[in-house]
């Protein structure tokens, strides 16, 4: 879009593009529909498949089930990960449980996972940034143990210590913020000169073009409102990064009626954006709760393309209802025991 211009009086919404589901989410919320689709109900999930509360309550009204722990699932039955990713213990656990698994892991986690074995394997020590409890940080903590340690912001930098200076990488959280993130690195390069980093940017390229949007319009804005869920990571640092770009206030609501009509008294300029894992429906909302308010003039700040697409898993090419019974019998030796 052009420069963006104010005039006096006038009520406007800058909306973000890109923003809302990325590949990852959008290839993980369909593997639960067509798993449902394919077997039926109940199709149980790991964790949540992606951090929004809409999404996870849409997908139990059509028959997921969601546990925190494999354990929790009844043997016989089809398990899917969430794109979060898990460590390799959690395979281990669903084949002891006698379950058939779908993993529907984004494949930009899964690639970090891959090179957490990869340097391991090389005997390398691996810092790893990212947030401490947050799934997708202990699913790739989980993929070499002995070699990785947590690095949750600059301020942890102090106490890290390795083995050898001369063999340290760092890799990262897929959905940090950006800026957060180099500044961490720019304190471990002080520490271990030899750091060396990762073949590819880690923070993925949907996390990065919806922070870039942000950055373009915070500055332009009285208010930012971003649409996700508290435990979502790239939803919480979309607030951080409108904060930093300028925005004189920010919000994270998971629905229009969470925003509350005190945000917007003396407000002329309202952003607009959503979290990687939040689909268009709830921004649509939050668009016709400031269109009542006068809010009615919508621009497009746009920042990047995105065209990547993710094939589906490839355990849904697979008859796994007739896997899961197998492995039951398997156990049992043909008997229900």
């Amino acid at each position: 879009m052009g420069p963006m211009t104010d005039s006096p009086g006038r009520r406007r919404v800058l909306l973000a593009s890109p923003r809302g589901y990325c590949a990852g989410v959008d290839r993980a919320v369909i593997a639960v529909e067509k798993a449902l689709e394919q077997y039926g109900a109940p199709i149980y999930v790991r964790h949540e498949i992606v951090h929004n509360k809409y999404v996870v309550q849409t997908l139990e009204k059509k028959g997921a089930i969601f546990v925190e722990q494999t354990d929790e699932v009844p043997p016989g039955n089809i398990v899917m990960f969430s794109a979060h990713g898990v460590a390799p213990t959690v395979h281990d656990e669903a084949k002891a449980g006698r379950l058939a698994t779908i993993d529907a892991t984004c494949p930009l986690v899964t690639k970090v996972h891959k090179e957490a074995v990869r340097f391991a394997d090389e005997d390398y020590d691996i810092l790893l940034i990212g947030h401490e409890g947050h799934e997708e940080v202990i699913g790739t903590s989980g993929e070499a143990p002995d070699h990785i340690q947590l690095v949750d912001g600059p301020e942890d930098v102090a106490k890290v210590e390795v083995r050898d200076p001369s063999k340290v990488v760092w890799l990262s959280q897929t959905t940090l913020s950006v800026d957060e993130t180099m500044e961490t690195v720019g304190a471990l390069k002080e520490k271990f000169p030899q750091l060396i980093s990762p073949p590819s940017d880690d923070i993925c390229y949907a996390t990065q073009n919806r922070q870039l949007a942000v950055k373009e319009m915070g500055a332009e804005s009285d208010l930012v409102i971003v649409v996700g869920s508290r435990n979502s990571s790239n939803s919480k640092r979309l607030v951080e990064v409108a904060k930093l770009a300028g925005a004189s206030a920010a919000y994270l609501v998971d629905f229009a009626d969470e925003i509350e009509e005190s945000w917007l008294e003396g407000v002329t300029t309202v952003g607009v954006t959503s979290g990687a894992s939040v689909p268009d429906v709830l921004v649509e909302q939050v668009l016709e709760y400031l269109s009542q308010r006068g809010f009615e003039d919508v621009e497009i700040v746009k920042a990047a393309e995105e065209s990547i697409t993710f094939s589906l898993p490839k355990e849904l090419r697979r008859d796994l209802r007739e896997e899961a019974a197998a492995l039951v019998a398997e156990r049992t030796g043909g008997t229900r025991g």
